[in-house]
């Protein structure tokens, strides 16, 4: 009845109940899974129909539990590892905040963005993703900020992000109107983050000599004219602020008397995510929150293991970096590309596996044999190498999740990839950074923030698009495909570059100064696009 079919798998909930299953086995949109789950056939094929809403329901919770997973993968390990490497190569507070750190904060961005435009039919879902994350941290990420802390934007760095932004946009327009992606118009993507990566080196060398060639005029425009590079005068008083209490908090609780740990002992507090301390301090609300992420905290510390330069000890634990050795490459296989790896037979008889067990097991024991509890090796920073491997591949996997499941979600509620990825997928990857944002600019650096809220955002998108799609090129040796343009897509683009000329026009029309008024316009310009986004989704708004 449904042999042959392709790209239909939409069409699945126009069938009659009995004959969805049915349509799910022999389409082939419907067999395209990345995920370790196929959620279409657990809805249609596994679970009788009576039973479909409760299996949404519960797979929207699944759905916030990945973002959990995204965001803790991203903040606790994959960000402290990349920090860890650029300090390694002495890179500058600018070179490693256009790198390494924006590739921190814009990993969930990045991976699902390239898991999505891994088949055509979900490559919407990036494209609603990206540009619904640029409308909602360029209107309500920055609309907070003004509301909590009104300020004088820097000039130059805001200019320079915004044309770039825009510059992104508008190469996104074109790709979208023609439907197709060449390898050059992919390599441009990245070369076009190469130069602003070097622009923003260029500006921080032009500041930094400036500031030493006329330090009093400097000296006397620093009061309304911050750093113009990245903000890093903001950066560096709050690191310094946070690292000066910590060492006389720190000494409170150290031993009168020089103690040595049992590995037994070093093992089990390093696998400890709570800090006891902490917790006493700290709310019933964020107690509950820290207990349900408990669990999934002690299996990413078994697995990723992170290295902190600001520590005495560079957070070397011997008895769970050997272990380390053992279980970071068996995390690697088993979620590469959704554990595809898993189970395969090198010629037929060696398990993959096995052999990423074997010289694990051998390292560990050469390092648990040749090191000490109190003093880590010389070669302890390649752990932060092997870190940003193994979080990286768990962030991949996790967004080739959270990507099929959305894909499930949007055929059974009859909503497009578009608006499903400028919603919850916008809104579950943007949720952190606004709020860490709206906290940095109420603790007084709302400089900081803005600067973050723009600078990430052009990071997602010219890697988001140009590694996903480069990565398809080189797995089909064909230009990418994608699906016609619609309405919802136009609406959504035409959007971010209104919203990003009137930025542009706007903030320097009142001097550069962010106040509360313009917070709130951010703000109602963000409610009245979701409101037009939504009615065109639903028909209300077409084109005759």
């Amino acid at each position: 009845m449904f042999r042959g079919s392709r790209d239909q798998c939409d069409l699945v909930m126009n069938v009659s109940a009995a004959d969805r299953c049915a349509f799910v086995r022999s389409t082939e949109d419907c067999r395209l899974v990345d995920g370790f789950l196929s959620y279409l056939r657990l809805v249609f094929c596994l679970l009788p129909p009576s039973l479909s809403p409760l299996t949404v329901t519960l797979c929207m919770m699944w759905l916030l539990c990945l973002f959990v997973v995204l965001g803790l993968t991203a903040s606790k390990f994959f960000c402290p590892n990349l920090s860890a490497i650029s300090t390694t190569l002495r890179l500058t507070h600018n070179v490693a905040g256009v790198t390494f750190l924006a590739l921190g904060n814009g990993a969930p961005d990045v991976f699902s963005a390239m898991a999505a435009f891994s088949h055509p039919h979900t490559a919407g879902l990036a494209v609603g993703a990206l540009f619904g994350a640029g409308i909602f941290v360029t209107t309500v990420v920055a609309g907070g900020v003004a509301l909590v802390k009104p300020f004088t934007v820097a000039s130059r760095p805001f200019l320079r992000d915004v044309i770039f932004y825009m510059a992104a946009v508008f190469w996104t327009y074109l790709i979208l109107y023609r439907g197709t992606i060449e390898l050059g118009e992919t390599l441009g993507y990245l070369g076009l983050y190469a130069i602003y990566v070097i622009t923003v080196i260029i500006s921080a060398f032009i500041y930094n000599r400036q500031k030493h060639s006329s330090p009093t005029t400097i000296q006397n425009r620093s009061s309304t004219l911050p750093d113009p590079v990245s903000s890093d005068s903001d950066a560096e008083v709050l690191s310094s602020s946070t690292v000066s209490d910590d060492p006389e908090y720190e000494e409170e609780y150290r031993p009168l008397l020089p103690y040595s740990e049992s590995t037994t002992h070093i093992l089990l507090s390093s696998l400890n995510p709570v800090d006891l301390r902490k917790w006493r301090r700290s709310s019933w609300r964020w107690r509950l929150l820290k207990a349900l992420r408990a669990p999934l905290e002690v299996l990413l510390l078994l697995c990723v293991p992170v290295v902190d330069p600001d520590k005495e000890d560079r957070n070397w634990r011997r008895p769970l970096n050997c272990l380390h050795l053992v279980t970071a490459p068996l995390v690697c296989v088993l979620t590469f590309q959704s554990g595809a790896y898993g189970t395969y037979l090198i010629q037929g008889q060696l398990p993959v596996w096995l052999l990423a067990l074997l010289p694990g097991v051998l390292l560990a024991a050469i390092m648990f044999c040749t090191t000490a509890n109190d003093r880590p090796p010389p070669y302890h920073s390649l752990l932060a190498l092997l870190g940003f491997v193994v979080s990286a591949v768990l962030i991949s996997a996790v967004a080739s999740e959270v990507v099929s499941l959305l894909h499930m979600l949007g055929v059974v509620l009859s909503l497009s990839n578009t608006v499903l990825g400028l919603t919850v997928l916008a809104w579950g990857n943007s949720i952190g950074d606004c709020f860490a944002d709206i906290t940095i600019a109420r603790q007084g650096y709302p400089r900081m923030a803005i600067s973050a809220c723009f600078g990430g955002i052009i990071f997602n998108m010219l890697f988001g698009v140009g590694l996903g799609c480069l990565v398809r090129i080189f797995q089909t040796h064909n230009a990418v495909q994608l699906e016609p343009a619609g309405l919802l897509t136009w609406v959504l683009a035409g959007s971010l570059g209104l919203s990003l000329v009137l930025s542009f026009v706007t903030v320097p029309l009142c001097r550069f100064h962010l106040s509360r008024a313009y917070g709130v316009f951010l703000l109602l310009f963000y409610a009245a696009f979701l409101a037009v986004a939504l009615l065109t989704e639903f028909g209300t708004i077409h084109l005759t």
